[in-house]
């Protein structure tokens, strides 16, 4: 975004502040827009396309974290910085906690401000940058119409076992907890492995007394009710892939009778003659086969023949930076399906999203947004569309994160303020927390204060 393309709006109710910040931004290149107080703010917001908002706290009427609050809903993708004065540093905590970008301490300093600004608007298009590019990610992945979605480390080191394993003849042991998505990966492998068709089964939602028929087929005759003879899924995925989710529901006979269509590529249909088999396995379980192998429930030269290559698809909780591109994708699904505009999450409602430990993992995640679709009555989301269980979810403590392409500088000043308001003060505290010396601390503090330049008034 150029400058000429940024717009920011200064919210103070002293007019010399809201003089000084207009001229300091407009020398900046940047279009600026001004309101004394949080009401006209948000008009303004409501008029105009704003990128920034920086706000005092301290204000008569709306303070500056409610209007943060309300900006939520007005203009949910503006970034919010807060000016705030000596002593209200908790207050401007709880700005951050409602989803402002920063804040600044006054007096404020004009090298200061601009820089935090511009950061805020680097910010701004750095989340876009990283959607965009997401998606691009997501396209290439994509397996029909669902796609895997996501960027994390942990996916994409799934991912890139998936499609090393995808061409060969070897069976995929797909492992996960439930709602991880390892279906999706076991299409992925197929998709990229030049076979033919894909068959699923999930063997947890067939009664026992049918697995061996399902998987085998029968002939007529076979057994009571057996009026027709039946192929089975594996002679369904001839020259194709068999996809045996939940594995480790195998009983002990049908596992053995799996075992040797993996061992000597042949099978026998109940009541039938023996057949060759050609299909390449993947298969998947949220159990822990090791266990159930040293329990005696799993066979262990079956889990060996499984084992080959394993794939771990990472819970939802391992990939909370995927989070955010998730939830576009579902509310994105469920607002075409369901006839509605858009849905935009607010930043407090993103926040609770990525801090929930989500123990149903995405498919807990698409049940909530759809939830979210069908019960809203506005086109975004906020926290209070939430379930409770979620809204209430305790933001993490204690960790500081920073946008990509951050300065090691910023990063820096960042990280030693940070540990400075967790020792009270205490610089030598400070500095055995970070390993450096107190004299480096001093030093750096010195060198913030140097750089000052005309401060603006209270």
């Amino acid at each position: 975004m150029t400058p000429e393309e940024t717009t920011v709006l200064v919210v103070d109710d002293e007019p010399a502040n809201l003089t000084s910040l207009t001229k300091i931004f407009q020398r900046e290149g940047l279009r600026v827009l001004s309101a004394s107080n949080g009401k006209d703010a948000l008009e303004v917001c409501r008029q105009h396309r704003v990128h920034i908002v920086l706000t005092d706290l301290m204000m008569p009427g709306m303070s500056g974290i409610d209007l943060i609050r309300a900006m939520q809903t007005v203009a949910p993708n503006a970034e919010a910085i807060v000016m705030t004065a000596f002593g209200t540093i908790e207050t401007a905590v709880e700005a951050m906690r409602e989803g402002a970008y920063d804040f600044v301490e006054k007096p404020l300093k004009r090298m200061q401000i601009v820089k935090t600004v511009r950061k805020a608007v680097e910010r701004r298009e750095l989340v876009q940058e990283n959607r965009d590019l997401k998606r691009e990610l997501s396209a290439l992945r994509s397996i029909g119409s669902r796609p895997i979605i996501g960027s994390s480390p942990s996916l994409r080191r799934a991912l890139e076992t998936a499609t090393q394993a995808a061409p060969s003849t070897a069976t995929v042991l797909v492992l996960g907890e439930s709602g991880t998505g390892k279906e999706l990966v076991a299409r992925y492998i197929h998709e990229r492995s030049g076979r033919d068709a894909f068959v699923g089964v999930n063997l947890a939602a067939l009664p026992e007394s049918i697995i061996e028929s399902e998987l085998f087929g029968h002939e007529k005759g076979a057994f009571t009710g057996a009026v027709a003879q039946r192929e089975g899924r594996i002679k369904q995925a001839e020259g194709g892939t068999l996809f045996l989710d939940e594995i480790g529901e195998l009983s002990p006979a049908v596992q053995v009778k799996l075992l040797r269509v993996l061992q000597e590529g042949e099978y026998e249909p109940v009541g039938g003659k023996t057949r060759r088999a050609n299909f390449r396995l993947v298969a998947a379980t949220n159990r822990d086969l090791r266990a159930a192998v040293a329990s005696g429930e799993f066979r262990e030269d079956l889990f060996y023949r499984l084992n080959v290559i394993a794939v771990t698809s990472p819970p939802l909780r391992d990939r909370r930076d995927d989070i955010p591109l998730l939830v576009d994708h579902f509310l994105d699904v469920y607002c075409r399906k369901n006839g509605k505009s858009s849905m935009t999450p607010t930043r407090g409602a993103l926040d609770r999203l990525c801090a929930y430990d989500w123990p149903g993992n995405v498919r807990e995640l698409e049940n909530i947004m759809e939830r979210s679709v069908v019960l809203s009555r506005s086109d975004v989301l906020g926290v209070e569309d939430l379930p409770e269980i979620i809204a209430s979810a305790e933001l993490s403590v204690g960790e500081l994160s920073f946008p990509v392409g951050s300065t090691l500088e910023e990063i820096e000043r960042r990280v030693i303020h940070a540990t400075l308001k967790h020792t009270s003060g205490d610089k030598q505290l400070a500095a055995q927390l970070l390993g450096i010396s107190a004299r480096t601390i001093y030093r750096k503090l010195g060198a913030e204060r140097e750089a000052e330049n005309v401060p603006l008034r209270n």
